[in-house]
């Protein structure tokens, strides 16, 4: 009987380390808001970097230690919401939308509503997902590519136009209930063996960023972003010239057959 009580509050319990990240990860986005509403961009668009960071670990280290539940993932959903959802919309508002009133916080309200769409879907189909890809754009990519815009402007002391970053937002809102595919990396398991020339090469990724974060990550994000629309341009062109060649065979095998018989 004891044992049973045993396994019954073990079973009620939850895995710290994991839950542990999800909520830094919701504090860095929460402050991310605080420093957009408090005109501090640069260190907005900092935190939703550092809420990137901890929502890739806690899935990571999840798996690592074979600590998934049920509840972690809906943890990690809420949280993403406020951290991927919300935080980057209102700074993209209060930094480059602002001046567009109406059409500006409609289409940071898009950004968010989408997000919150993104994210209920993905839920709903996990179980039966390719692994390999995304379907439409990931939420932590589209505040990546926000708050990079955001540190690459405010850098470079540049300054937003807002009309394209209307066209933008909306674009990103799009591309997060679109059934674009983006590359999403899950299927490297970081358990197993690799060559040698995988971790120089990931060394010297680490040293192309840190010569310029500002610049590099905006870059990056940017090229992911692109990347999903690319490659489905690609794939629709394959699938079509293929669908052409096999159409093509088809008429040369019926007009073969057709002379056979004349």
């Amino acid at each position: 009987m004891v044992q049973a009580h045993k396994r019954s509050v073990t079973r009620r319990g939850i895995y710290l380390l994991p839950s542990l990240f999800t909520l830094m990860g919701l504090f860095s986005g929460f402050y991310a808001l605080i420093a957009a509403v408090q005109g501090r961009y640069e260190l907005a668009g900092w935190a939703i970097l550092a809420a990137a960071l901890f929502d890739m670990l806690d899935g990571r280290v999840a798996r690592l230690l074979n600590a998934e539940t049920a509840f972690g993932a809906e943890l990690d959903s809420l949280c993403d919401m406020v951290s991927f959802g919300l935080a980057p919309a209102v700074l993209v508002y209060l930094w480059a939308l602002a001046p567009l009133q109406k059409f500006g916080w409609l289409a940071a309200f898009l950004i968010t509503a989408c997000a919150a769409l993104r994210l209920a879907r993905f839920n709903v189909q996990l179980a039966s997902q390719d692994k390999r890809y995304f379907q439409g754009l990931p939420t932590p990519a589209t505040a990546l590519l926000l708050a990079t815009a955001v540190l690459f402007h405010e850098q470079g002391d540049y300054q937003p136009i807002a009309w394209l970053w209307f066209v933008i937002s909306v674009a990103l809102a799009w591309l997060m209930v679109s059934g674009v595919r983006f590359l999403s990396g899950k299927d490297i398991d970081l358990k197993q063996r690799r060559p040698f020339t995988m971790l120089v090469g990931m060394l010297l990724v680490i040293v192309f960023i840190m010569a310029d974060p500002y610049k590099v990550l905006f870059a990056i994000m940017l090229i992911y972003c692109l990347h999903g629309p690319v490659m489905s341009v690609w794939q629709h062109q394959k699938a079509t010239r293929h669908r052409l060649a096999k159409r093509r065979a088809r008429m040369r095998g019926h007009n073969t057959s057709n002379g056979d018989e004349n």
